[in-house]
């Protein structure tokens, strides 16, 4: 396997998701994200998101609604199961795109842009589903690795 043009110290995207999440125990691999998720991640991930590049409305759009975020805070509640897993996929990807592109704000640019390849709908869009965040994955290294995406 070909390496990127640009190696990055090994755990560099899981400390990136650890940031973004705003996780205090380390993650060092995709085990430990699946872990996360099966535990249900607390409600303040959310805000940790949003902190690190997300809008509140792409948090209602891709994680939970308003309303239900509201009821959480207001039970003391955790995310469920279902909404741990959008949250890890959110965070995975964006911090790929920061990896590939270097630099935070370039690659919101990037996730926001919409893309013929996607039917121009924009990269951040097609991470609804687990379906279109491979396709979305796919392409980022295949921007890393120097190959026309």
């Amino acid at each position: 396997m070909q390496t990127p043009p640009h190696p990055r110290p090994p755990g560099a995207l899981y400390r990136r998701i650890e940031r973004k999440l705003g996780l205090s125990s380390p993650i060092r691999s995709d085990w430990d994200l699946a872990r996360l998720v099966q535990e249900r991640m607390p409600i303040e991930t959310v805000e940790s998101l949003t902190n690190h590049g997300l809008s509140e409305a792409e948090v209602y759009s891709f994680i939970l609604p308003r309303r239900t975020l509201t009821h959480r805070r207001n039970r003391s509640e955790g995310l469920t199961m279902e909404e741990s897993d959008k949250a890890v996929r959110v965070a995975r990807l964006t911090s790929l795109g920061d990896d590939v592109f270097g630099d935070d704000e370039k690659a919101g640019r990037w996730l926001r842009k919409p893309k013929q390849r996607f039917d121009k709908r924009c990269p951040l869009e097609m991470l609804r589903t687990e379906a279109g965040a491979r396709i979305v994955e796919e392409m980022l290294l295949q921007l890393d690795y120097g190959f026309f995406a």
